[in-house]
C-alpha cells in the first residue's frame, strides 16, 4: 500500500509538467518528462504548504558513485587504480607471475581478471589496499587521480563525472537535502575526492570497506587497513550500509545498475512521498551504450520493474544536454 501511494503521487505531480517552470535548476538537463517528475518532487516535499511536505531533516537523498555520478567504463575506476597499484608492486612479489588474479593483470588480461570475480577483487584489493595506514592510502589514491587518464576518452576520472548530475546534487542541497553516496567502490577510495569533486563530505560517503586498526608507529597514532573483514556495500549491502553508517531511510535514491536495486526498492517502499532514479546508459556517441548484457553496470531488473514501482529512468541520449563538464581550458 505505502508504494502504491508514492506512485500515485508521483503520477499526480507530473500531470502537471504542462505548467510547471523549470527555469535554469538543472541547465544541462533537457526539458524532458523526467527532469520536470524531479522538479515537480523537490518542489512537493520543500512545499510547507502541501501534505507532501518533508522536514529537512528527513530530506535524505542517496547516489551511487560508479555509472551514476561518473563513468564506469571499460572497468570501475578503483580497479583500474588497483591493477596499477600491482603493476607498481610487482618486482617485491615474484609469486605473482604465476598466482591469480595477479598473473592475468600483469599480462593485461583484464578480461580474465572481470572473470575472477568477487574473490579475485578481494585477492587485488588486499594487496593494493591494506596494510598500509589510511593516510598512505589516501596519499596514493590522490596521486594516482592527478596523474592517470582514462584509456580512450583522454581525461583525468576526476573529469569524468556527469555534469547534469552535479546540478542535481546542487539543486537538492539548495532545496534542503543532504546528499549521500552509497557506494559499491571503497569508502575509503571515495572518501578521498568526493567533497572536491561532489561537494559530498567524507562522512557522507557509505561504502565497501575493510577492518581497520588503531597502532601508534614512531610515536604517531594511525589506522591501519587490514586485509580482513571486507564489506561488500552493493546489493542487498547497500540498505544495510545506509542503515548504519546513515541511520535514516532515504527519501530519493539515485543508481544506474541493478546492483542498485535494492537501495532503490529500500527507499521507495517507505511512508510519504518518495523518488527513485535510474540513469540509463544509452549514448554510445558521447559515452558509452550498454544495460542488459553488460559486464559493468549490468541494468536489467530495474528496466523490467522501473514503470510498476514508479521509478524514472533517464535516457543520458535524451534527458541530458551533455555529459562531462567542459575540458579544463589548459587542455
Amino acid at each position: 500500500m505505502r508504494l502504491a501511494l508514492s506512485t500515485f503521487a508521483i503520477l499526480l505531480l507530473t500531470a502537471s509538467i504542462a505548467t510547471a517552470e523549470p527555469g535554469n535548476s538543472l541547465p544541462s538537463w533537457n526539458e524532458t518528462e523526467s527532469k520536470a517528475t524531479i522538479i515537480a518532487f523537490v518542489e512537493s516535499v520543500t512545499d510547507r504548504s502541501a501534505d507532501t511536505f518533508v522536514p529537512e531533516s528527513e530530506r535524505v537523498a542517496v547516489f551511487d558513485n560508479d555509472g551514476a555520478l561518473w563513468c564506469e567504463r571499460p572497468v570501475y575506476f578503483q580497479l583500474l587504480f588497483a591493477i596499477d597499484q600491482v603493476n607498481a608492486m610487482k618486482s617485491e612479489h615474484p609469486e605473482w607471475r604465476t598466482t591469480e588474479p595477479f598473473k592475468s593483470v600483469l599480462a593485461g588480461d583484464f578480461q580474465s581478471v572481470a572473470a575472477s570475480g568477487e574473490q579475485g577483487l578481494k585477492k587485488l584489493l588486499a594487496a593494493s589496499h591494506t596494510g598500509m595506514t589510511s593516510d598512505t592510502f589516501q596519499n596514493a589514491v590522490r596521486e594516482w587521480l592527478q596523474t592517470a587518464r582514462h584509456p580512450t576518452l583522454d581525461r583525468r576520472y576526476t573529469e569524468l563525472v556527469y555534469q547534469p548530475q552535479l546540478e542535481l546534487l546542487d539543486y537538492l542541497r539548495t532545496n534542503g537535502f543532504k546528499t549521500y553516496i552509497v557506494s559499491g567502490g571503497g569508502i575509503d577510495f571515495v572518501r578521498v575526492f568526493a567533497e572536491k569533486v561532489y561537494g559530498i563530505p567524507p562522512e557522507q560517503v557509505v561504502g565497501s570497506s575493510v577492518e581497520a586498526t588503531y597502532e601508534s608507529r614512531d610515536g604517531v597514532p594511525v589506522i591501519v587497513k587490514q586485509p580482513q573483514g571486507f564489506f561488500l556495500d552493493d546489493k542487498e549491502g547497500k540498505p544495510v550500509g545506509i542503515y548504519q553508517h546513515i541511520g535514516r531511510r532515504p527519501i530519493l535514491a539515485v543508481g544506474n545498475s541493478d546492483g542498485d536495486f535494492q537501495m532503490l526498492e529500500y527507499t521507495t517502499t517507505g511512508e510519504g512521498p518518495r523518488l527513485g532514479i535510474l540513469i540509463h546508459h544509452d549514448d554510445e556517441d558521447r559515452e558509452f551504450a550498454y544495460d542488459r548484457d553488460s559486464h559493468i553496470g549490468r541494468l536489467s531488473r530495474g528496466l523490467d520493474e522501473a514503470a510498476d514501482r514508479g521509478w524514472v529512468v533517464v535516457s543520458m541520449a535524451d534527458a541530458w544536454r551533455k555529459i562531462f563538464p567542459s575540458k579544463p581550458s589548459a587542455e
